[in-house]
């Protein structure tokens, strides 16, 4: 009688377990909405700045450029097959979580610090970090400043409705220090202003400040970029939460560029890496396995991503003038940008 009660517990556990496996199947099976709705419109709608130097501004040609920008296109090449389908949504930086709250942009890529209160009450989630960076100051070396100290009294232009305000308050604060804010909504009008003498600093994210600094030209060397960093600035794309499938999407998008970096295929090599004998090769380039179709994707979306806008470092490269890569280097250089296995 013992045995036989075992074995029917077993069985009742072993019921439990295939259960719970099937729902464990039927859940990464759900179908993305957003995706359905890409699919049917045909483009993805990315929301970027538009106008930040080496993330997302358009060219002479009207062509959007920028690290932003190209992962929008990843994020396009990966679910409809082409990096060139997508809408641009010019945001203001106080614009841009409402503007993926309701729905206008399918997913965010504009220069958004990863905070715990954008998680915890802001209905959205951040998948990936692409830039590690920190807030800054910029000034003309006419002023003969080296350092923030030099800033006691000074008016320093800051852009609203991102973390700069906060964070600048909480420096001069804790260094005991004063200073006038002039407080602009644009990123173009704050660095005019500050071409304009209506500040002494302009602060922003580090990056941003050094290609602000290149784009100068020959006018490059009147800028100097202060040492301090006010902040860790961890720079993610962002999506609404609710949508987990599509949060996967955009997540893994990111981690094919950086794993396609350490495995060294470039935009050139997608036909040569299809042919690879190296079994992770195999898997990332979907000649092996169903990675895409997990994802509800075809199996060729990481070559799409890879042979239409580049590898991580190849985003990097063609957008990121002036600066070290340093934190940003993929882990086997160095650096912080890291993928987690794809199988």
């Amino acid at each position: 009688m013992r045995f036989k009660r075992l074995m029917g517990l077993a069985a009742a556990i072993g019921g439990m377990v295939a259960a719970n496996v099937a729902g464990a199947q039927d859940v990464a099976q759900a179908p993305s909405k957003t995706l359905e709705t890409v699919k049917q419109r045909g483009t993805v709608i990315c929301g970027v700045i538009g106008t930040s130097p080496g993330f997302s501004l358009p060219d002479s040609q009207g062509v959007m450029r920028g690290i932003d920008a190209d992962q929008c296109r990843a994020v396009a090449a990966a679910t409809l097959g082409d990096a060139e389908k997508v809408k641009w949504v010019m945001l203001a930086p106080a614009q841009r979580l409402t503007a993926l709250q309701s729905g206008e942009v399918d997913v965010l890529y504009a220069n958004v610090t990863w905070t715990m209160t954008r998680e915890s009450k802001s209905g959205l989630l951040f998948p990936n970090i692409y830039y590690y960076d920190g807030l800054g100051f910029i000034v003309k070396k006419s002023l003969n400043i080296e350092n923030a100290s030099g800033l006691d009294g000074g008016s320093i232009c800051v852009l609203t409705g991102g973390t700069g305000e906060m964070s600048l308050q909480e420096f001069f604060t804790a260094h005991n220090m004063k200073y006038t804010p002039v407080v602009l909504a644009q990123g173009e009008e704050a660095r005019n202003a500050f071409l304009s003498d209506r500040c002494d600093a302009y602060m922003s994210d580090a990056s941003s400040l050094a290609a602000f600094k290149a784009t100068q030209g020959d006018k490059s060397d009147d800028f100097v970029i202060l040492p301090e960093r006010l902040t860790a600035e961890p720079l993610g794309g962002v999506v609404r939460k609710g949508d987990e499938r599509w949060f996967d999407i955009v997540r893994w998008t990111h981690f094919a560029m950086v794993q396609a970096e350490i495995l060294d295929i470039k935009s050139t090599d997608v036909d040569k890496a299809k042919n690879s004998e190296d079994p992770r090769i195999k898997r990332l380039m979907g000649v092996e396995g169903d990675l895409g179709q997990s994802l509800g994707l075809s199996n060729d979306w990481v070559a799409n991503i890879i042979g239409q806008v580049g590898n991580f470092g190849e985003m990097w490269d063609r957008n990121i003038v002036g600066v070290d890569r340093g934190m940003n280097n993929v882990w086997t250089k160095g650096g912080l940008q890291y993928a987690p296995p794809f199988r």
